[in-house]
This record gives structure tokens, C-alpha cells and sequence, in this order.
């Protein structure tokens, strides 16, 4: 088990991602308007299942209902569906608006929920931790990925890393707050080393590519599209994986507590669009792939073997879900990373997703 005593040294993270969000809430102010109606395809016709949705639109109200969206890295459904514009036909279509955020990682997008800023986004399950423990008022409302490819550890070409335990003593980058972070900590518990073992770097994505590119860290605990990227572009190895170390680390969409209460359709809406295009992402990876290699400048083995990792779902938060999220949280207490323990199901919420996805 990993030593409490460095574990404190995290915490130190939490507890000034605690004051962040609490002070951002403080100044918090949401936007109110009425619910909207059936959802609408790209093309214009109604999506499957619209009728559970009522049909008032949202422009009768004073103030126009502006939806904001999180998003985060080069791929996945929400960056495919921003630059097809699935959410703007079908939101535009019951009178509200969409705008779009972009975040380097999880962690802030909590930040921005606090402060009324952001109503949807999609991260993984660490920051739901982290947001839980920060007082910040959010739902999980449906599971995204297992987790089990998305995570990895990366060392550079010709590392002389070649297991877990060679981490004794390296200097390892890893975004705070984030689900690598509680991967990186996971992995060197399994591999039997002590917290104080390791000196852990924190660095967003962009920060930590050229220090790993330059030999400044001895490793990197990083999600996609960033690892292959690395693997591809520099010939960086993965070290470990989480599917490897069989870690179930669900990622899910998330909500604004207040804007699901206020806008029940809209986020149904949501869920119905993000569906929509989740469907039509894996089932066109090919076109996908080749779209990506060239808006993002990458060859397309990378995005390819990108799309293999990361592959799309859209679940309800079922027992095995809601359990995998809960050991997450339950281990980084047990470590001292964390100052309490939670009841992640009070932050889980399914019954949305539930209806986005009756036929």
C-alpha cells in the first residue's frame, strides 16, 4: 500500500482545487429559461424517441437559453459533433444557443461549473472526485468509456524503464486532479512501490510532451490522443496501460445540478444529440480517421490507433460503473489524497440518460 506521508503532498492539490471551486461559487449566477423540445438530426429530421420531450420552445421565453459545452483535446464525439455542428442544429431548433469551452484537462471544468459557467462536459472519473470533495454542485449523468485503454504510462525511446518498479527514484509528469493522476497512483501501489518512491511532476499535456521529448521527466501518465501521439511521433514506448493492470476508471458526461433541474428536456436533448453523433463516430471510423489526420496534421496509424483506444459509449451508470467510481474514491481516501470519504452515488444520476435512450 502507498504511504500516507506523500499522499499529503497531493491532498495539497485537492485542497487548492477545493478552495478554487468554492471561491469561483461563491460569485456563482446561472441562466434561467424554459425547456425545449424534440430534438432534431443534422439533416432535419427528428431524432428517435422525441416525443419524450416537451414540445414549449425555449425562444418563448424573456432570455434566450444559452447552452454551454466543455470539451477537451483533439478528438472524441464532442469535438466531432462541435465541428459538424450536431448540438447548434438540434438546440437551435428549440430556441437556445450553444457555445463552446476548451479545457486543457477534467479538473477545470469543475471550476467553471462552480461558477456558473459551464452546464455539460465529459471527463473522466477523477475529477468527479475532486469536484465531489470541492462542494461543487454537478451529476454525472452517464458513463462515456470503461476507462480501461484510455489511461497509460509513457517512457521515452531507449528508456531504460521497462517495468513498474524501474519508476523508483524517476521523475514522472502527470496532470493533476486528472484520470491519469489517479491511475499514475494506482499502478505504483500495484507495483508494490512506496508513494515517496516516485517524484511526481504536475504538468498539463502541453507541458509535459516536451519534457518528455527533452529527458526534464523520466516518464508520463497520460490519457489519449496524447500517448500514441508520443508513441508515434518520438517513439516513445507505453509502459503500462490500464487495461493491462485490469483498472476500471469509468469517464462520464457531466451537468450542472442546476441547469438539469431548470432545463430537464434540455438535458435530455443533449444526451439524445450526443447519442446521435456517438453512433454515427463509431460507425464511420474510417471517414473519421481520415478527417482527423488531416485537421489535425497526424498520420492516420495515430488516429487510428487513437480511435481503437478510446472507443465511445453511452451507458446509464449501472452497479459495475457506480462500483468502479466508487473504488476510485475509496483509494485515494485510503492514501490520504483525499481528506474524506465519499458516497460517489449521490453525485450519479441516470435517469436522463435513461430517457435519451428509449427508443
Amino acid at each position: 500500500m502507498v504511504k500516507k506521508s506523500f499522499y499529503y503532498k497531493s491532498a495539497s492539490l485537492f485542497t487548492l482545487l477545493t478552495f478554487m471551486l468554492l471561491t469561483a461559487a461563491c460569485g456563482a449566477k446561472t441562466t434561467t429559461a424554459p425547456t425545449g423540445a424534440g430534438t432534431a438530426a443534422p439533416n432535419g429530421s427528428p431524432a428517435a424517441g422525441s416525443s419524450a420531450v416537451s414540445s414549449t420552445p425555449a425562444s418563448s421565453s424573456k432570455e434566450k437559453v444559452v447552452v454551454n459545452i466543455g470539451i477537451q483535446g483533439k478528438t472524441g464525439v464532442l469535438v466531432f459533433a462541435r465541428d459538424k455542428g450536431y448540438f447548434e442544429k438540434a438546440f437551435s431548433a428549440v430556441g437556445a444557443e450553444v457555445k463552446w469551452n476548451e479545457f486543457a484537462s477534467g479538473p477545470p471544468h469543475f471550476e467553471a461549473i462552480a461558477a456558473g459557467r459551464l452546464d455539460f462536459g465529459a471527463t473522466g472519473g477523477t475529477p468527479l472526485i475532486s469536484g465531489q470533495v470541492g462542494g461543487v454542485d454537478f451529476k454525472g449523468i452517464a458513463v462515456t468509456s470503461d476507462g480501461k485503454k484510455g489511461n497509460m504510462i509513457v517512457v521515452p525511446k531507449n528508456s531504460p524503464i521497462k517495468e513498474l518498479k524501474d519508476l523508483k527514484g524517476k521523475k514522472v509528469a502527470v496532470a493533476k486532479g486528472s484520470s491519469a493522476y489517479n491511475f499514475l497512483y494506482m499502478a505504483i501501489d500495484k507495483a508494490g512501490l512506496k508513494g515517496d518512491d516516485v517524484k511526481v511532476i504536475q504538468l498539463q499535456p502541453d507541458e509535459a510532451r516536451p519534457a518528455l521529448d527533452s529527458g526534464a521527466i523520466d516518464a508520463w501518465s497520460i490519457w489519449e490522443p496524447y500517448a500514441t501521439t508520443a508513441v508515434y511521433q518520438t517513439g516513445s514506448s507505453v509502459l503500462v496501460s490500464g487495461e493491462d493492470l485490469n483498472i476500471n476508471a469509468p469517464s462520464f458526461l457531466i451537468a450542472r445540478t442546476k441547469f438539469t433541474q431548470e432545463h430537464p428536456d434540455l438535458t435530455v436533448l443533449f444526451l439524445k444529440t450526443y447519442e446521435e453523433a456517438r453512433k454515427y463516430y463509431v460507425e464511420h471510423q474510417d471517414e473519421i480517421a481520415n478527417e482527423l489526420s488531416k485537421t489535425q496534421k497526424l498520420d492516420k496509424a495515430i488516429i487510428v490507433d487513437v480511435l481503437k483506444n478510446t472507443f465511445p459509449i453511452l451507458s446509464p451508470i449501472t452497479p459495475e460503473f457506480a462500483k468502479a467510481h466508487q473504488e476510485q474514491a475509496d483509494f485515494l481516501q485510503s492514501v490520504g489524497a483525499i481528506n474524506k470519504k465519499l458516497d460517489t452515488s449521490k453525485v450519479l444520476e441516470s435517469k436522463f440518460v435513461e430517457q435519451a435512450l428509449k427508443k
